[in-house]
């Protein structure tokens, strides 16, 4: 059956950022879907929470706790997965971001470490996870990695200079990391819009900035974090095995957003 291509019973993911949000939905899902994980963030009591949801679903959590701007703890929780599990199939790099500055408000050291949290933490995790893909992907399929990217990195927004620019630059890492290690992994990416996580929280609580991003989005929405965790799972699935290096945009629609909407000129 078709939908029999959308499971990954007896998969091993890694999902970074996995305390809340975005992160903490995929991890949940991935588990609906079949697979055990081990989940990272900060924030031990919240990772504590997305365990006992993926237990919920009769799949087992590792939980993780660490600063995942370090490259080596990063690049750790491959290690961490085999530990647990003795596989690795699924890294979902989700951790990442950087605060909106005005342009003149934005040194480069902004963008080093824009550019380390969003693309360097990425590439440890993923060069660390590829060996153990590789041996995940022995028996006919392929080892999935999966970047989250936002819409910043495809349109343009006042005060997303650092951000955006990395963005950017995960988008075309993802592409040519597929491009590296095709056939036997495939590297996508999720550009995700406006979704109703902690980092839209100014918008999320006044009416009038929702209204405006509601109306700059052509579904009419806010996206959910399982909305995104959604096309996590499909792309990490055998439904998704003819994909890689592709770029898929849950974002509601959007191709000119009002991005800017608290940040102040320059």
């Amino acid at each position: 059956m078709i939908l029999d291509r959308f499971r990954i019973t007896g998969k091993v993911a890694v999902v970074t950022g996995a305390g809340r949000g975005i992160g903490a939905a995929t991890a949940v899902a991935l588990a609906q879907a079949g697979a055990d994980v081990v989940i990272s963030a900060r924030t031990e009591d919240q990772l504590a929470k997305v365990a006992r949801e993926v237990e919920a679903c009769g799949r087992s959590a590792v939980v993780v706790p660490a600063d995942l701007s370090d490259l080596d703890t990063a690049a750790g929780l491959a290690a961490a997965a085999v530990d647990a599990f003795g596989r690795l199939d699924i890294v979902v790099n989700n951790a990442g971001g950087a605060l909106p500055r005005p342009f003149l408000a934005t040194r480069p050291k902004h963008l080093l470490s824009a550019f380390q949290f969003n693309v360097a933490v990425v590439h440890s995790l993923t060069e660390a996870a590829v060996p153990h893909l590789l041996t995940g992907a022995a028996d006919g399929g392929t080892g999935a990695v999966i970047n989250i990217s936002s819409a910043v990195g495809r349109v343009a927004g006042r005060g997303y200079l650092a951000y955006g620019t990395a963005k950017a630059a995960l988008a075309h890492y993802t592409r040519l990391a597929a491009a590296d290690l095709a056939p036997r992994i495939r590297v996508n990416a999720i550009a995700v819009g406006a979704a109703a996580t902690s980092a839209l929280d100014i918008v999320l609580t006044d009416d009038t900035l929702r209204g405006q991003m509601e109306r700059a989005t052509p579904l009419g929405r806010i996206g959910d974090p399982e909305d995104v965790a959604a096309a996590a799972v499909f792309l990490a699935s055998p439904a998704a095995g003819y994909i890689t290096g592709k770029i898929l945009e849950v974002d509601g629609g959007i191709e000119q957003p009002n991005l800017d909407l608290c940040i102040p000129d320059l």
